[in-house]
């Protein structure tokens, strides 16, 4: 089956292959340090999905499944619908050459094709930012 750049989600590619069909997904927005202790803690443990670097506003986005908007409420963070609007999993998943980001002026920390998921689970980030901003408060008295 061919992803990606060779056709659109829910139609034929031109080697008659179906394309993944389109599966919208949200994005869970923290500040960046925050967001690169929980890429550590989730990688270490439970395996984290595609997350976007936005350089100049200094946050990560993870990839999270549709729907996750509608009950996020995790402190410090923000989590964003994004059906409709160009970001849909069926996109992330490219298989040959690397997806670009799909919001312009980012990039990939982790990469969907380097990713252990389509999505990260919204109950174990929830988790492991909780984790990741406990470390950062302790590291943070020690200094």
């Amino acid at each position: 089956m061919s992803r990606g750049g060779n056709g659109s989600a829910g139609q034929a590619v031109a080697d008659g292959a179906p394309a993944v069909p389109e599966q919208s997904c949200d994005l869970v927005t923290v500040p960046a340090r925050q967001g690169l202790e929980a890429v550590d803690i989730l990688r270490l443990r439970d395996g984290v999905g595609p997350v976007l670097h936005d350089g100049p506003c200094d946050t990560l986005g993870f990839v999270v499944p549709a729907g996750t908007a509608a009950g996020w409420d995790v402190p410090g963070s923000a989590c964003t619908q994004t059906s409709g609007r160009g970001l849909a999993l069926g996109a992330l998943c490219g298989e040959g050459s690397p997806v670009e980001p799909p919001v312009t002026g980012t990039g990939w920390l982790v990469p969907p094709e380097g990713a252990g998921a389509a999505a990260t689970d919204p109950a174990v980030l929830r988790a492991a930012l909780g984790e990741a901003a406990r470390t950062i408060e302790a590291v943070d008295r020690c200094q």
